[in-house]
């Protein structure tokens, strides 16, 4: 069997360099990979070094080594058990490796311990190659619960004697283990003398992190202590731990027994534990920076004070919130221009270092004056201004981020900016961008095996979840749905057996076809745009077919067929729709665009006899009455009979309260490997949005990468000057590495 690869082992060293841990960095030698996988949540890989034994890693970074583990699972366990005087029932809380529990059934009060992981896949691995850990699973007092602690513990109240975060760094998801409402739980779930621990971090590197934990904690809790333990594989060799009780007579930093069995902890260490060196506790305890001040970056939450950016952000449409938090959750000063002041300035409301600005972004003296002063502009509006908004940042010397795809006007500055040194990064959504990223990460590792890709089909949709396509679309509208429907008329280009392929515009849902993701999807698919031009974007040499298109749940094509057809998405304008026209029910608006009487009956009859109505008339007539399209309602007038289409359609096809949006993309790749054989590649993503007022999937799939490229920008890591796209694979890494390990977001590969 060939050799395990990953792409932190380089040259025989694995690497771990982390945010968390900025102009520094980890190696260890490996003797040889031992296991590599994308679990639904992170990577694992586990590996042998040189000197540490095995060694596992999520996302990138390191858990635990079998030479220096329990220095940290011995302390962040015994210092809350070891001071509780009768601990009986302990909830643990990740710690899938099973360190933290070996460590608790020390204690002889212990009578039960609930571990609570997301991830099976850390126990599962760990039971394979971290022996010395795991084998605390075989003890008849352990319980395991594969789940969310958010979920887990509002379902057992007043039930533990302690608790122990065994948590990831605070990036990404694991931020919110390190928040007020996440140890409001942790209260709520424990006894009245109950205490906690969790990981905190770094004196070194993390001080104004921790200061910021521990108000939080002394907010809920009335004894709060931190202490921290030695451990040589963390980042700068040093691990916090915060140890908080309920109850106010406690004393946290005196042992009342000792434990047996131990490596690193006895009651001395205990005690020492929470002596804090006088740079910690002059921030922990007087909230002052006594820490050389020196020029350079400097780790942390400092180093961004140091680095700290000017954005503009012009757009405040649906992806602009999540791409705004990115940004200004980096410290840099955020400048949101909308057309009106109230819309930016609402944007803003909730958003640090954020001011609020009102531009015309049709006035190129507007936009100048607008871009003035900042180093990166975020276009978020129309496309059709991009151009304009890059001559403006061209005069201003700032960089460009949008999320569009580059059209001609935009690629004809492509040397404007190169000459000027200055980078804007496109295509940086999800369809475009998430969609290159994984895209190019297996065309990549195809290629640098000696295999051919012969057909290549990417298809994303951005759809309301199954239980809320309840309307004669199956669709819902998060904004104006003209542009929605002006792209349905637009004409598709593929390669199809190495020839160049088209449906016209007024074909295009005819050729939908039944598209397979998951059992539980009942969708259609059809090109969009001109996919054949990615041959080249992508470096597909050997690629015969090759469709890039979209995807909707069955039945939408069928109504869309019906409404070209009728005429209903022409865009001219008409009198009859003017704002100065006399008021015209739909059904008046029907009929007359048939060119029949303005009768229910007779506008069925006509439509019975289109093309389009030859198959289940009685379903599309039944979702047009639905739209209200027969009724005696009012037209709002917009023009165009497309654009009065699209009112009809922001009021019936909106998201309700509590409906979520669901955004599905996928990759198939038909390969010939080297040696001849033949394997299908898929490489999907199904993403829900948050039902409860957070941010929908697409906004946050577009929102995310938009803002992580300004990141990227500022950072100085994307540098090479020019009108770019993410098609190189190194950029493509990039952005993969952070958004798994900080947001989640993947796409997860199988062989078929």
């Amino acid at each position: 069997m060939a050799a395990l690869t990953h792409p932190n082992v380089v040259d025989g060293w694995f690497r771990e360099i982390n945010t968390q841990w900025p102009g520094q960095a980890m190696t260890l030698k490996v003797k040889q990979i031992l296991h590599t996988e994308k679990s639904l949540f992170q990577d694992v890989l586990v590996f042998e070094s040189e000197t540490y034994g095995n060694v596992l890693v999520l996302d990138g970074v390191i858990q635990c080594t079998e030479r220096d583990e329990f220095s940290y699972q011995e302390m962040i366990a015994h210092l809350p058990l070891a001071s509780h005087p009768n601990p009986e029932n302990v909830l643990v809380i990740g710690g899938g490796d099973g360190g933290v529990i070996r460590e608790v059934l020390k204690h002889k009060s212990v009578k039960k311990v609930t571990l609570c992981d997301i991830d099976e896949a850390v126990i599962r691995v760990s039971k394979d190659w971290l022996p010395i850990m795991s084998a605390c699973y075989k003890d008849p007092r352990v319980e395991v619960h594969i789940g969310d602690g958010f979920k887990f513990l509002p379902e057992h109240k007043n039930e533990y004697d302690a608790i122990i975060t065994d948590s990831s760094d605070p990036v990404g998801p694991a931020e919110a283990l390190f928040k007020a409402p996440y140890f409001q739980l942790l209260k709520e779930a424990l006894k009245e003398d109950g205490h906690i621990s969790t990981q905190a971090e770094c004196l070194w590197i993390h001080l104004p992190l921790i200061k910021e934990l521990k108000e939080t904690c002394k907010k809920l809790f009335p004894v709060v202590k931190y202490g921290y333990t030695t451990i040589p594989t963390y980042p700068a060799g040093q691990i916090g731990i915060m140890v908080c009780s309920k109850d106010g007579s406690r004393d946290v930093t005196v042992p009342l027994r000792a434990v047996p069995d131990t490596k690193y902890y006895n009651s001395e260490v205990h005690k020492a534990a929470f002596t804090i060196p006088e740079f910690g506790r002059a921030m922990l305890e007087d909230g002052v920076n006594v820490m050389p001040k020196f020029s350079g970056v400097r780790p942390g939450p400092a180093a961004n004070q140091t680095t700290k950016k000017k954005v503009l952000l012009l757009g405040s449409g649906l992806v602009a919130p999540p791409a705004a938090e990115y940004i200004t959750k980096h410290n840099h000063e955020l400048t949101v221009a909308c057309r009106t002041f109230a819309t930016a300035e609402a944007l803003c409301a909730n958003l640090p270092n954020a001011t609020p600005m009102s531009v015309d972004v049709s006035s190129a003296d507007a936009l100048r004056q607008a871009i003035k002063g900042h180093d990166v502009v975020v276009s978020l509006i129309p496309y059709t201004h991009h151009a304009a908004v890059m001559e403006a940042a061209l005069e201003c010397k700032a960089h460009v981020v949008t999320t569009s795809y580059v059209n001609p006007q935009m690629k004809a500055l492509h040397q404007k900016f190169v000459d000027a040194g200055l980078v804007c990064f496109n295509e940086i959504g999800v369809d475009p961008g998430v969609d290159h990223l994984w895209a190019i990460k297996t065309i990549d590792e195809v290629h640098k095996a000696g295999g051919k890709i012969k057909s290549f089909y990417s298809f994303c949709g951005g759809l309301p979840e199954p239980a809320a396509s309840d309307n004669a679309l199956g669709y819902k509208f998060s904004w104006s749905p003209v542009g929605v429907l002006m792209a349905l008329n637009n004409d598709g280009r593929f390669l199809k057996d190495g020839k160049v392929a088209e449906v016209a515009g007024k074909d295009l849902m005819s050729s939908a076809k039944p598209y397979y993701f998951t059992p539980a999807y009942n969708l259609v698919a059809y090109p969009n745009r001109d996919s054949s031009v990615f041959k080249e974007f992508y470096g597909l040499k050997d690629v015969e077919n090759l469709v890039r298109g979209t995807m909707r749940y069955a039945g939408f094509c069928e109504v869309i067929t019906a409404w070209k057809e009728m005429g209903f998405l022409n865009d001219t304008n008409r009198d009859d729709l003017s704002k100065d026209a006399a008021p015209i029910t739909w059904l008046e608006l029907t009929a007359k665009t048939l060119g029949v009487e303005a009768k229910e009956a007779t506008v069925i009859d006509k439509l019975r006899t289109l093309k389009s109505f030859e198959t289940d008339s009685k379903i599309l007539i039944a979702k047009f009455r639905q739209l209200g399209l027969f009724s005696d309602e009012k037209v709002s007038p917009r023009g165009s009979i497309m654009k009065s289409l699209s009112a009809i359609l922001e009021e019936k096809c909106q998201f309700k309260e509590g409906e979520a949006d669901l955004v599905l993309l996928q990759h198939t790749f038909e390969v010939v490997n080297a040696d001849g054989s033949e394997q299908t590649i898929t490489s999907s993503l199904e993403a829900y949005g948050d039902r409860n007022g957070g941010y929908s999937a697409m906004a946050r799939l577009v929102g995310v990468p938009c803002g992580m490229a300004v990141q990227f920008i500022l950072e100085g890591v994307l540098t090479t000057p020019g009108v770019l796209q993410p098609y190189d694979e190194p950029t493509c890494k990039l952005f993969r590495d952070r958004l798994e390990k900080e947001e989640n977001i993947t796409m997860i590969e199988k062989v078929i």
